[in-house]
């Protein structure tokens, strides 16, 4: 590890507590915790009352491996081909001696009040804070300031919001109308943390292209700042996207926060590869962070969404024998085990987690995916809706009530909760494919296939979605649409496939291109007996290829014949049918045969 991390990590827990980032401040604070002990010695005593974000080198240092595998799966993340370092991208920002000297003697004449409305802070009175730091001059100070006023007009947005539930005046989301003010207080800020501020506000005003552009700043001016980083995450629509950005960055793709970020923003898409994988082992390594909850958290969650829930409840067992008492993430272990159907781990787990803490939106996800599992959707949506309570971004929850709205053939209800999760967040494949069903349920097949189409988008290798899609078309009477959907389907299909197959001959039957459909179940056959399936398996493709062959224009009467032999000698239920065809076109080589015995014998006159 470089020798410059530790220090920079104990400064970004100082820091960011200091500006009451406690996620921030937690996020470091963790993986300082897991390093191993001989490589984290103790840190010099330090007195001082204030310390201002330190001064970075311009060289790159503090970087990650830069021999380490970055291999993807598909090229969208593919990163160990990454363009070169783009020339407009900011680089990283130095504080002169001079400029850090006057911001500590500011920072000196404010700290009676910084701390005051620290303590004002965690006691949720935001707007004290902001009224006792108005005339303070410091960087800190006016953060904090900001921040709280912030924070005020958020909760009262909030309250608002929610006075008008169930009202047709209630808009998508809460309305802060105090956010263009804030904006123009940080509007020409310099400060990192400012800029970080200014970041959170663009974004909230839907100037996303300007958002991103603020938090590169905020990061080149500190980039141990990791609530700066989650926010750039946030801002990102895909992985195209993500790719776009590294040449953007102050700092080289192969630096360690990079790679961090790298695997957190794609596991937020729900899109990451075994290159993220590849990343979390290296950093889990004894060279790095061997016993962080948080990277294997992010392995776990990299694994559940690779479908690979025996691993990921593996992982997760790892994390709960080294931090039990850790809630974050806990509602993604519920998710594997809900699709597990380990109904014995679920139960456990939530009662095991409702005796720590019972107002935490991943606790109430967790039980209300218990009773998910246990059918009872009246009280799995009631915690649902509980964590929505609690949090109102809380996208989960918001998804996971529209399922069980669905599951009670609720579909406006599960319409209505769909929404909420596009409200939240537009990215999230998961509402927008709900909202599909939900329509679909109500035989509004127009509606759901456009709902499915921008699934298809977030998620293009996903061949649930394209199936689904399929499907609608075909319900619509839209043959041609519904088998280049199938099409599409069979590009994510693993080389096992054969529902896929089945589905593009019925549709090329159905329009009578019977080429095409004997090819799919000559594809099926192929298939079957490539991973030695008994011949039922396949019996009803090979019926369909025989009679393509002795009835429309194929032709092939000895691999019709070599089929029906197979399937007439079988125990399956087209024994029958197999049997008659057999007898047709022995016939048919018969009198072929002879019809060419006959052409033989007059060649030979004539010659």
């Amino acid at each position: 590890m470089d020798p410059e991390t530790l220090p920079a990590l104990r400064g970004a827990v100082r820091e960011c507590s200091d500006r009451m980032l406690y996620k921030a401040s937690k996020w470091a604070s963790e993986l300082l915790l897991s390093t191993s002990n001989h490589s984290r010695p103790h840190p010099t005593p330090m007195f001082h009352t204030s310390t201002p974000a330190k001064a970075h080198s311009s060289r790159h240092s503090l970087s990650f491996d830069s021999n380490a595998p970055t291999e993807h799966a598909s090229a969208q993340h593919h990163l160990s081909s990454l363009p070169p370092r783009h020339p407009h991208a900011p680089p990283l920002r130095s504080e002169s001696d001079e400029e850090r000297g006057r911001e500590l003697e500011l920072e000196n004449i404010d700290a009676d009040y910084i701390a005051a409305a620290r303590a004002m802070f965690d006691a949720k009175e935001f707007s004290r804070v902001a009224h006792w730091l108005k005339d303070c001059q410091s960087a800190k100070a006016k953060f904090l300031r900001i921040y709280s006023d912030f924070m005020a007009s958020e909760k009262n947005a909030l309250r608002e919001w929610y006075r008008m539930d169930k009202t047709r005046n209630q808009p998508h989301t809460p309305v802060n109308p105090s956010i263009v003010n804030l904006l123009q207080e940080v509007h020409n800020a310099t400060d990192p943390w400012l800029l970080f501020l200014r970041a959170i506000f663009l974004r909230r005003l839907s100037r996303r292209e300007e958002a991103i552009e603020t938090c590169l700043l905020s990061i080149a001016g500190y980039p141990w700042n990791w609530s700066a980083w989650t926010l750039l995450g946030d801002c990102l629509e895909d992985g195209d996207e993500l790719l776009s950005l590294i040449a953007l960055l102050p700092l080289p793709a192969t630096h360690l926060l990079v790679r961090l970020f790298q695997i957190k923003t794609l596991n937020t898409l729900g899109n990451p590869s075994d290159a993220e994988l590849t990343l979390c082992d290296k950093l889990l390594s004894n060279d790095f962070f061997p016993e962080s909850s948080w990277l294997m958290a992010q392995r776990a969650c990299v694994l559940y969404h690779m479908h690979e829930y025996g691993s990921a409840e593996s992982q997760f067992k790892k994390i709960r024998e080294l931090d039990p008492f850790r809630i974050d993430d806990i509602d993604i272990l519920s998710n594997v085990l809900y699709v597990s159907e380990n109904r014995l781990e679920l139960s456990k787990l939530a009662h095991e987690v409702l005796a720590l803490e019972r107002d935490r939106p991943e606790i109430c996800c967790l039980v209300g995916n218990h009773y998910s599992l246990h059918l009872d959707h009246e009280k799995a949506i009631k915690y649902f809706k509980r964590a929505t309570q609690l949090d109102r971004t809380y996208l989960s929850a918001w998804i996971l009530m529209g399922h069980e709205y669905v599951e009670m053939k609720n579909s406006h209800a599960a319409i209505e909760a769909y929404r909420k999760a596009v409200d939240v967040d537009r990215k999230d494949y998961r509402a927008w494919y709900g909202l599909g069903q939900a329509y679909e349920l109500l035989s509004m097949h127009q509606y759901a296939v456009y709902y499915y189409q921008h699934a298809t988008a977030l998620r293009p290798y996903d061949v649930r979605l394209w199936q689904a899609q399929a499907i609608c078309y075909e319900e619509m009477g839209k043959l041609r649409e519904a088998i280049e959907c199938n099409k599409r389907a069979l590009i994510g299909a693993g080389p096992k496939e054969t529902g896929i197959h089945l589905r593009l001959a019925k549709l090329h039957n159905d329009l009578e291109e019977y080429r095409e459909a004997a090819a799919y179940h000559q594809r099926v056959i192929d298939v079957s007996k490539a991973a030695d399936k008994t011949v039922a398996d396949h019996a009803s493709s090979s019926v369909y290829v025989a009679r393509y062959h002795l009835l429309y224009g194929g032709g092939d009467l000895f691999h019709a014949r070599e089929l029906m032999e197979a399937v007439a000698s079988s125990q399956s239920e087209e024994v029958t049918q197999a049997a008659e065809l057999l007898k047709r076109i022995r016939s048919s080589i018969a009198q072929k045969q002879h019809a060419d015995s006959l052409k033989g014998e007059g060649g030979g006159g004539a010659k």
